[in-house]
Protein backbone atom coordinates (compact mmCIF):
# COMPACT_ATOMS: atom_id res chain seq x y z
CA UNK A 1 0.00 0.00 0.00
CA UNK A 2 2.69 2.44 0.81
CA UNK A 3 4.90 1.87 -2.14
CA UNK A 4 1.95 1.97 -4.59
CA UNK A 5 2.96 -1.57 -6.32
CA UNK A 6 1.08 -4.83 -6.44
CA UNK A 7 1.56 -8.08 -4.72
CA UNK A 8 0.73 -11.63 -5.74
CA UNK A 9 0.26 -13.89 -2.40
CA UNK A 10 1.95 -17.48 -2.80
CA UNK A 11 1.24 -20.19 -0.80
CA UNK A 12 4.09 -22.84 -0.57
CA UNK A 13 3.05 -23.89 3.12
CA UNK A 14 2.99 -27.61 2.25
CA UNK A 15 6.01 -27.41 0.18
CA UNK A 16 7.84 -26.32 3.20
CA UNK A 17 6.24 -28.81 5.36
CA UNK A 18 6.98 -31.68 2.99
CA UNK A 19 10.81 -30.46 2.21
CA UNK A 20 11.86 -28.46 5.15
CA UNK A 21 9.77 -29.10 8.37
CA UNK A 22 9.22 -33.07 8.70
CA UNK A 23 13.48 -33.30 7.85
CA UNK A 24 13.56 -30.83 10.80
CA UNK A 25 11.87 -33.03 12.96
CA UNK A 26 13.69 -36.50 11.17
CA UNK A 27 17.18 -34.57 12.73
CA UNK A 28 15.83 -34.08 15.92
CA UNK A 29 14.46 -37.18 16.46
CA UNK A 30 18.05 -38.77 15.27
CA UNK A 31 19.84 -36.63 17.95
CA UNK A 32 20.98 -34.24 15.53
CA UNK A 33 20.76 -30.19 15.71
CA UNK A 34 19.69 -29.17 12.12
CA UNK A 35 19.73 -25.58 10.89
CA UNK A 36 16.54 -25.08 8.51
CA UNK A 37 17.09 -21.95 7.08
CA UNK A 38 19.68 -23.49 4.86
CA UNK A 39 16.75 -25.73 3.49
CA UNK A 40 14.25 -23.32 2.93
CA UNK A 41 17.05 -21.00 0.59
CA UNK A 42 17.91 -24.07 -1.38
CA UNK A 43 13.81 -25.75 -1.51
CA UNK A 44 11.73 -23.35 -1.38
CA UNK A 45 13.08 -19.29 -1.93
CA UNK A 46 15.63 -20.25 -4.20
CA UNK A 47 14.11 -23.07 -6.01
CA UNK A 48 10.20 -23.25 -5.64
CA UNK A 49 9.69 -19.75 -5.31
CA UNK A 50 12.19 -18.71 -7.91
CA UNK A 51 10.99 -21.49 -11.01
CA UNK A 52 7.57 -19.68 -9.82
CA UNK A 53 8.39 -15.64 -10.37
CA UNK A 54 10.27 -16.93 -13.64
CA UNK A 55 7.10 -18.48 -15.05
CA UNK A 56 5.69 -15.98 -13.72
CA UNK A 57 7.56 -13.80 -16.41
CA UNK A 58 10.35 -12.42 -14.06
CA UNK A 59 14.21 -12.21 -15.34
CA UNK A 60 15.40 -12.37 -11.72
CA UNK A 61 14.34 -12.15 -7.97
CA UNK A 62 15.28 -9.77 -5.46
CA UNK A 63 15.32 -10.84 -1.91
CA UNK A 64 16.41 -9.11 1.20
CA UNK A 65 19.51 -11.52 2.27
CA UNK A 66 22.69 -9.57 3.25
CA UNK A 67 25.14 -11.18 0.47
CA UNK A 68 26.33 -10.43 -2.55
CA UNK A 69 26.89 -12.00 -6.01
CA UNK A 70 29.30 -11.40 -8.47
CA UNK A 71 29.98 -12.74 -12.02
CA UNK A 72 33.36 -13.26 -14.42
CA UNK A 73 33.33 -15.24 -17.27
CA UNK A 74 29.71 -16.78 -16.89
CA UNK A 75 31.22 -18.33 -13.39
CA UNK A 76 28.89 -16.43 -10.79
CA UNK A 77 30.23 -16.06 -6.62
CA UNK A 78 28.28 -15.80 -3.37
CA UNK A 79 30.42 -13.06 -0.98
CA UNK A 80 30.12 -12.04 1.93
CA UNK A 81 27.80 -8.70 2.34
CA UNK A 82 29.73 -5.63 3.70
CA UNK A 83 28.04 -5.77 7.16
CA UNK A 84 29.73 -8.57 8.70
CA UNK A 85 27.84 -8.40 11.21
CA UNK A 86 24.66 -9.34 9.36
CA UNK A 87 26.28 -11.62 6.63
CA UNK A 88 24.11 -14.43 5.84
CA UNK A 89 26.14 -16.14 3.40
CA UNK A 90 26.31 -18.83 5.58
CA UNK A 91 22.55 -20.00 4.59
CA UNK A 92 22.58 -19.59 0.90
CA UNK A 93 25.41 -21.76 1.06
CA UNK A 94 23.99 -24.43 -1.19
CA UNK A 95 22.71 -22.50 -3.74
CA UNK A 96 23.91 -23.41 -7.36
CA UNK A 97 25.58 -21.40 -10.41
CA UNK A 98 21.82 -21.25 -11.92
CA UNK A 99 20.04 -20.02 -8.74
CA UNK A 100 22.60 -17.51 -8.27
CA UNK A 101 22.35 -16.34 -12.00
CA UNK A 102 19.08 -15.61 -11.49
CA UNK A 103 19.66 -13.56 -8.19
CA UNK A 104 19.91 -10.46 -7.12
CA UNK A 105 20.92 -9.20 -3.23
CA UNK A 106 20.68 -5.14 -3.24
CA UNK A 107 21.27 -4.37 0.23
CA UNK A 108 24.35 -6.61 0.10
CA UNK A 109 26.79 -3.61 -0.04
CA UNK A 110 24.97 -1.67 2.82
CA UNK A 111 24.99 -1.75 6.23
CA UNK A 112 22.05 -2.60 8.17
CA UNK A 113 21.56 1.19 10.29
CA UNK A 114 21.57 2.61 6.74
CA UNK A 115 19.01 0.48 5.09
CA UNK A 116 16.89 1.26 8.52
CA UNK A 117 17.64 5.19 7.97
CA UNK A 118 17.05 4.91 4.62
CA UNK A 119 13.66 3.49 5.31
CA UNK A 120 13.50 5.61 7.31
CA UNK A 121 13.48 8.28 5.41
CA UNK A 122 10.82 7.22 3.00
CA UNK A 123 7.94 6.68 5.58
CA UNK A 124 8.55 2.26 5.69
CA UNK A 125 7.06 1.61 9.15
CA UNK A 126 9.03 -1.10 9.63
CA UNK A 127 11.84 0.29 9.70
CA UNK A 128 12.56 0.08 13.07
CA UNK A 129 10.83 -3.22 13.45
CA UNK A 130 13.00 -5.66 15.73
CA UNK A 131 15.82 -8.34 14.02
CA UNK A 132 14.56 -11.56 13.65
CA UNK A 133 16.04 -14.14 15.72
CA UNK A 134 15.52 -17.76 16.46
CA UNK A 135 13.78 -20.15 13.83
CA UNK A 136 10.85 -18.87 12.02
CA UNK A 137 8.36 -20.93 12.69
CA UNK A 138 8.52 -21.50 16.09
CA UNK A 139 8.92 -17.44 16.63
CA UNK A 140 8.88 -16.51 20.51
CA UNK A 141 7.37 -20.13 21.30
CA UNK A 142 9.90 -22.15 24.11
CA UNK A 143 11.22 -24.63 21.82
CA UNK A 144 10.28 -27.49 24.26
CA UNK A 145 6.67 -26.59 24.51
CA UNK A 146 7.05 -26.63 20.22
CA UNK A 147 8.91 -29.79 19.49
CA UNK A 148 7.19 -31.69 22.60
CA UNK A 149 3.85 -31.11 20.28
CA UNK A 150 5.32 -33.25 17.31
CA UNK A 151 8.05 -35.78 19.02
CA UNK A 152 6.88 -37.24 22.84
CA UNK A 153 9.27 -37.16 25.84
CA UNK A 154 11.71 -40.11 26.37
CA UNK A 155 12.95 -39.48 29.34
CA UNK A 156 16.56 -40.94 30.83
CA UNK A 157 19.89 -40.71 32.31
CA UNK A 158 22.07 -37.98 32.18
CA UNK A 159 25.61 -39.33 32.83
CA UNK A 160 28.99 -37.49 33.41
CA UNK A 161 31.95 -38.44 31.73
CA UNK A 162 33.14 -40.42 34.58
CA UNK A 163 30.41 -42.86 34.49
CA UNK A 164 28.38 -41.15 37.72
CA UNK A 165 24.54 -40.51 37.42
CA UNK A 166 23.78 -37.36 38.35
CA UNK A 167 20.19 -36.41 36.85
CA UNK A 168 17.37 -37.33 34.50
CA UNK A 169 16.28 -35.95 31.26
CA UNK A 170 13.44 -35.54 29.22
CA UNK A 171 14.67 -36.38 25.70
CA UNK A 172 17.53 -36.03 23.91
CA UNK A 173 15.73 -34.18 21.30
CA UNK A 174 15.38 -31.05 23.67
CA UNK A 175 19.22 -30.96 23.74
CA UNK A 176 22.45 -29.91 21.96
CA UNK A 177 26.11 -29.98 22.21
CA UNK A 178 27.56 -27.10 24.38
CA UNK A 179 24.04 -26.23 26.05
CA UNK A 180 24.65 -25.27 29.69
CA UNK A 181 20.95 -23.88 31.13
CA UNK A 182 17.97 -25.69 31.33
CA UNK A 183 20.04 -29.69 32.51
CA UNK A 184 18.12 -29.16 35.72
CA UNK A 185 21.56 -30.46 37.36
CA UNK A 186 23.37 -28.23 39.98
CA UNK A 187 26.13 -28.58 42.61
CA UNK A 188 29.55 -27.80 42.94
CA UNK A 189 32.21 -26.97 40.34
CA UNK A 190 31.94 -25.27 37.10
CA UNK A 191 28.68 -25.48 35.74
CA UNK A 192 27.74 -28.84 33.41
CA UNK A 193 27.95 -28.55 29.48
CA UNK A 194 26.13 -31.62 27.12
CA UNK A 195 28.91 -32.67 25.67
CA UNK A 196 27.58 -35.99 23.54
CA UNK A 197 23.71 -38.06 22.91
CA UNK A 198 23.96 -41.94 22.96
CA UNK A 199 20.98 -42.57 21.41
CA UNK A 200 21.01 -46.26 22.13
CA UNK A 201 21.29 -45.84 25.52
CA UNK A 202 18.76 -43.11 25.55
CA UNK A 203 21.91 -40.97 27.60
CA UNK A 204 23.04 -37.66 27.92
CA UNK A 205 26.47 -36.99 28.66
CA UNK A 206 27.74 -33.79 30.76
CA UNK A 207 30.96 -32.44 31.41
CA UNK A 208 31.93 -29.99 33.69
CA UNK A 209 33.75 -26.63 32.39
CA UNK A 210 33.12 -24.88 28.92
CA UNK A 211 36.45 -25.84 27.44
CA UNK A 212 36.65 -29.34 28.94
CA UNK A 213 38.47 -31.28 25.98
CA UNK A 214 35.05 -33.10 25.62
CA UNK A 215 33.56 -30.60 23.31
CA UNK A 216 36.89 -29.52 21.54
CA UNK A 217 37.92 -31.27 17.80
CA UNK A 218 40.26 -30.32 15.38
CA UNK A 219 38.85 -31.80 12.69
CA UNK A 220 35.27 -32.84 10.78
CA UNK A 221 33.46 -35.39 8.78
CA UNK A 222 31.22 -33.61 6.53
CA UNK A 223 28.06 -35.20 3.86
CA UNK A 224 26.43 -34.26 1.33
CA UNK A 225 29.07 -31.84 0.10
CA UNK A 226 27.53 -28.94 -2.53
CA UNK A 227 29.82 -26.55 -3.94
CA UNK A 228 28.71 -23.41 -5.17
CA UNK A 229 31.15 -23.54 -8.32
CA UNK A 230 29.97 -27.01 -9.16
CA UNK A 231 33.36 -28.51 -8.72
CA UNK A 232 35.08 -29.54 -5.38
CA UNK A 233 38.01 -27.02 -4.73
CA UNK A 234 41.58 -27.83 -4.19
CA UNK A 235 42.67 -30.40 -1.22
CA UNK A 236 45.03 -28.87 1.10
CA UNK A 237 44.52 -24.95 0.34
CA UNK A 238 43.92 -22.57 3.06
CA UNK A 239 40.53 -22.09 3.38
CA UNK A 240 38.15 -20.29 6.33
CA UNK A 241 35.52 -22.62 7.78
CA UNK A 242 32.38 -22.20 9.94
CA UNK A 243 30.25 -25.16 12.10
CA UNK A 244 27.93 -22.38 13.12
CA UNK A 245 26.61 -19.15 11.34
CA UNK A 246 27.53 -16.93 14.67
CA UNK A 247 30.92 -18.62 15.13
CA UNK A 248 34.07 -16.83 13.90
CA UNK A 249 36.00 -17.93 10.55
CA UNK A 250 38.31 -20.26 11.72
CA UNK A 251 41.69 -21.39 9.27
CA UNK A 252 41.26 -24.56 8.30
CA UNK A 253 41.94 -26.93 5.16
CA UNK A 254 40.17 -29.74 3.26
CA UNK A 255 40.85 -33.14 2.43
CA UNK A 256 39.64 -36.90 1.36
CA UNK A 257 36.93 -35.21 -0.99
CA UNK A 258 34.53 -37.71 -2.57
CA UNK A 259 31.00 -37.19 -3.94
CA UNK A 260 29.27 -37.93 -0.82
CA UNK A 261 31.76 -36.75 1.87
CA UNK A 262 34.93 -34.26 2.75
CA UNK A 263 36.94 -33.71 5.68
CA UNK A 264 37.80 -30.41 7.20
CA UNK A 265 41.13 -30.07 9.85
CA UNK A 266 40.91 -26.70 11.65
CA UNK A 267 44.55 -24.78 12.37
CA UNK A 268 43.08 -24.81 15.78
CA UNK A 269 40.39 -26.95 17.98
CA UNK A 270 36.69 -26.30 17.74
CA UNK A 271 34.21 -25.82 20.45
CA UNK A 272 30.89 -27.83 20.21
CA UNK A 273 31.04 -29.04 16.74
CA UNK A 274 27.34 -30.08 16.25
CA UNK A 275 25.95 -33.28 13.88
CA UNK A 276 23.44 -32.24 11.65
CA UNK A 277 24.60 -28.36 11.19
CA UNK A 278 26.42 -26.87 8.08
CA UNK A 279 30.15 -26.51 7.83
CA UNK A 280 30.55 -24.07 5.39
CA UNK A 281 33.77 -23.13 3.67
CA UNK A 282 35.35 -19.72 2.54
CA UNK A 283 38.26 -18.38 0.44
CA UNK A 284 39.00 -14.79 1.56
CA UNK A 285 35.28 -13.46 1.30
CA UNK A 286 34.29 -15.96 -1.25
CA UNK A 287 31.49 -18.68 -0.03
CA UNK A 288 32.74 -21.71 -1.64
CA UNK A 289 30.10 -23.95 -0.22
CA UNK A 290 29.58 -26.85 2.17
CA UNK A 291 28.02 -29.80 3.87
CA UNK A 292 26.52 -31.37 6.95
CA UNK A 293 28.51 -32.11 10.37
CA UNK A 294 27.95 -35.90 10.08
CA UNK A 295 30.93 -36.21 13.25
CA UNK A 296 34.26 -34.18 14.53
CA UNK A 297 37.40 -35.42 16.38
CA UNK A 298 40.73 -34.81 17.49
CA UNK A 299 43.52 -35.57 14.24
CA UNK A 300 45.68 -37.14 17.04
CA UNK A 301 43.35 -39.26 18.40
CA UNK A 302 42.07 -40.67 14.60
CA UNK A 303 45.84 -40.97 13.88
Amino acid sequence: DILGIDIQVVNFSQEYKDKVFKFFLSEYESGRTPNPDVLCNSEIKFNIFLKHAIKMGGDLIATGHYAQIDEKDGMYRLLKAEDGTKDQSYFLHQLTQKQLSKTIFPIGKSFKRDVRQIAKNIGLPNHDKKDSTGICFIGDRSFRDFIGKYLPDNPGEIVTDKGETIGYHKGLMYYTLGQRQGLGIGGAGAPWYVVNKDMKKNILLVSQGRDNTHLLSDALIAKKPTWISGRAPNIHWVFNAKTRYSQIHAPCTIDKITENKFEIKFAEAQWAITPGQYAVVYESNVCIGGGTIESSFNCSEKS
